[in-house]
């Protein structure tokens, strides 16, 4: 049984806004996985105390890793076998080789901040949710739309943070299935390279690991 903590790093801003602490029970083939909401309080330096920062503060790398690791553990009561940081976008060119997986969008997402160039435009329902679309998926919180010449800001998980989290772990569920029924060994170069790519594991984290 293997322990590990995963954190998606975001490009445009290096915050850690995903934060998974995952175990795999090899003999029973068992994953479970458990989310620290990104705005967990942690105990540092700087006046925005959240644990999404810890990464970015550290300056990345092994650095940023090894001081997330610290706190995670704190809150965990343990020290992950391994840690590693993944890019988002990882997650979209995953889902591009293993091809579309089924998922059933739970609220029409309509957002679009060209500061992050990111437009998401999903409707509500089970449909085949590709790369983009995925990214699209994951990254949503709320909508926005321009009033009267005005910003507004509408809509999104009824219980926030925590609505994001569970449409991350179900959509990810979604895409472990479709590798598990779908791949085949010339896919396997195409994941490797996605892993080497994106991953980043201060520890001796192998692609066949």
């Amino acid at each position: 049984c293997y322990t590990f903590l995963l954190a998606a790093s975001d490009q445009s801003s290096g915050n850690t806004d995903t934060i998974m602490v995952m175990s795999y029970d090899i003999p029973n083939q068992k994953l479970n996985v458990l989310n620290i909401p990104r705005d967990t309080m942690v105990n540092v330096s700087w006046d925005i105390k959240k644990i999404n920062s810890v990464y970015n503060m550290y300056g990345g790398g092994d650095e940023g890793i090894e001081a997330l690791g610290d706190e995670v553990s704190q809150l965990v009561g343990f020290v992950p076998d391994y840690q590693v940081i993944v890019e988002w976008e990882a997650v979209g060119e995953l889902v591009d080789a293993i091809g579309p997986v089924w998922f059933d969008v739970p609220y029409d997402m309509n957002y679009e901040d060209p500061t992050q160039d990111l437009y998401i435009h999903l409707e509500a329902g089970p449909q085949n949710i590709d790369g983009d679309k995925a990214m699209q998926l994951l990254r949503w919180r709320k909508n926005n739309k321009i009033v009267n010449g005005k910003l507004v800001i509408y809509g999104g998980y009824p219980t926030g943070d925590l609505g994001r989290i569970e449409t991350q772990q179900a959509f990810l569920e979604a895409v472990i299935e479709k590798c598990l029924s779908s791949l085949t060994v010339d896919k396997i170069p195409a994941l490797a390279k996605i892993f080497m790519d994106n991953v980043d594991t201060r520890d001796t984290l192998t692609v066949n690991n």
